[in-house]
């Protein structure tokens, strides 16, 4: 059913393998787990099963065809053959789940009459019978993988690949998808799945083919998860007795704190947090809502009767506040105008003020 013979891939910009020279033969009828920790060559063999990746060097057979002599135009010929399930469901959104499942028929040109018959037994396989015509943005993440499923297996594929079928589901649904899965290996498909499900490994106790670093390590049929497939945890460079610990799941115990070191926990936070409240450190001031504000005197209208009654005729318009307006660029009162009143000769220079104010912004100079 499927034969690597020392296959190796090597991808552009890295100096390690893939894949180092493995050899795999999977039987028909049988159902694989491809285990191992992220990066050890699980996805990169489920390509080239599908002839989505090409081997560096050797040879790779698959439903009894060199893969190596099947050219680009015979591919999508070759995969008619072939179910693949991906974790991340990879459905049409703005199709129904009938017509989703419905597609993969449509595309090798399967009658009307067919795609009718075979679609509503798939669906009831997968346990979607009630829900042909939702969308998949209706569907539970359970669901929509299950269509996925579905629409793997409604041409009746002699090998089913999947890649990590339950990585985005929680632990019951899996157990469905699992379940599932089983029941299309017994009705005589290959299944090969990748996956870290580890308890659902160990539960089913299928052929398991371990992977490390691009090499196959473990070969075993009805076995578990193993130990081995964990990723390798290393000590710190320089500790006491460094050596790698491949193959065991068991942390190292965390270090001890010194005698002098408390290490905080949630329960000791609000004590903390009442023995360094930055409010309790600022400082206290006493009451000042009964010191007494002094006064702020008036402003006087200088245009009012009062004030022009006040200044005398001869006040020097130089010890009044409005000789501020006076810049020197607008001229002061001429002393022929002294004779009227202040009113007058404070809106006369207001006037001469504003005018000038007016010829500024021109660019047209002072009036003169």
């Amino acid at each position: 059913m499927i034969l690597f013979d020392k296959v190796t891939k090597k991808y552009p910009g890295t100096t390690r393998p893939a894949l180092d020279a493995i050899d795999l033969n999977i039987q028909r009828g049988e159902f694989v787990f491809l285990v191992g920790a992220s990066g050890s060559g699980k996805s990169s063999c489920l390509r080239m099963m599908i002839k989505e990746d090409k081997p560096t060097r050797g040879s790779i057979h698959v439903l009894g065809q060199d893969l190596g002599t099947v050219s680009s135009r015979k591919v999508p010929y070759f995969r008619r053959k072939l179910g693949v399930v991906f974790q991340d469901f990879r459905l049409l959104p703005n199709k129904t789940v009938f017509d989703n499942v419905a597609f993969t028929l449509q595309v090798i040109g399967k009658s009307r009459g067919f795609i009718q018959e075979a679609v509503p037994d798939v669906l009831k396989m997968v346990g979607l019978a009630g829900k042909s015509a939702r969308y998949p943005h209706e569907l539970s993440g359970g669901e929509q993988q299950r269509v996925a499923i579905a629409r793997a297996i409604v041409n009746k594929p002699a090998l089913l690949l999947a890649d990590e079928p339950t990585g985005n589901l929680d632990p019951a649904t899996s157990a469905g998808i699992m379940a599932l899965l089983e029941a299309i290996n017994a009705s005589g498909t290959t299944v090969v799945v990748a996956t870290h499900a580890a308890d659902f490994v160990d539960q089913m106790k299928k052929r398991v083919v371990e992977l490390s670093a691009g090499v196959i390590v473990r070969d075993e049929r009805e076995s578990g998860y193993g130990k081995t497939a964990a990723i390798p945890i290393q000590k710190a460079a320089g500790a006491e007795g460094t050596k790698p610990t491949t193959g065991s799941t068991k942390r190292p115990a965390a270090s001890k704190a010194s005698p002098t070191t408390k290490i905080m926990t949630i329960a000791d936070a609000p004590q903390v947090m009442s023995q360094t409240d930055a409010f309790e450190r600022l400082p206290r001031f006493a009451d000042t809502s009964d010191i007494a504000l002094d006064p702020v005197p008036g402003m006087p209208d200088p245009f009012s009767p009062e004030v022009d009654a006040e200044i005398d005729e001869s006040t020097d318009m130089n010890t009044l506040m409005y000789d501020m307006l006076d810049s020197g660029v607008v001229p002061r009162v001429p002393t022929s105008e002294n004779s009227l009143p202040i009113t007058q000769r404070l809106r006369a220079q207001a006037q001469r003020r504003s005018k000038s104010a007016d010829d500024d912004s021109q660019n047209v100079g002072p009036v003169q």
